[in-house]
């Protein structure tokens, strides 16, 4: 399980320093992608397998299931860590996010963000606002 917060700085050759404390569940391989923000999102392969299998259960009559299946797989790709812990993000994938060097990684219980710093300090500043609450009310939780 992915949980808390860690920054890191991506190296001149694009390459990114997985936390010690995540590198167990990602050993097997994982799959990084575009996410629903200016962010990335990191599945253990495990995981996203299931992701995987779920949209492909999806008609590809229905033009959002191709429209999501654009956005999700043809950003992917598929890589294993190296004996450091690091995985080397594309520019494409960079660009994307405008993660520059500066980098926050972010547990999101079964997968993880990344984030460029600053634009994690701006989520995270929104999310903590007091008002937020009545917000997130009708969730549930």
């Amino acid at each position: 399980m992915f949980l808390g917060e860690y920054s890191h700085t991506i190296d001149d050759k694009g390459r990114l320093t997985i936390p010690a404390r995540f590198r167990g569940e990602l050993a097997a391989g994982l799959v990084v992608t575009r996410g629903f923000d200016q962010n990335l999102v990191v599945y253990p392969i495990t995981e996203w397998e299931k992701l995987a299998a779920d949209i492909m259960s999806r008609p590809v009559s229905d033009t959002s299931v191709r429209e999501f299946r654009r956005r999700v797989f043809s950003g992917a790709i598929d890589l294993e860590p190296d004996r450091q812990g690091r995985i080397l993000l594309p520019p494409y994938l960079r660009e994307f996010a405008a993660i520059q060097n500066e980098v926050t990684l972010v547990g999101m219980y079964n997968y993880i963000e990344l984030w460029q710093a600053d634009s994690w300090s701006a989520v995270r500043q929104d999310f903590e606002a007091s008002e937020n609450g009545d917000r997130w009310a009708n969730l549930g939780f």
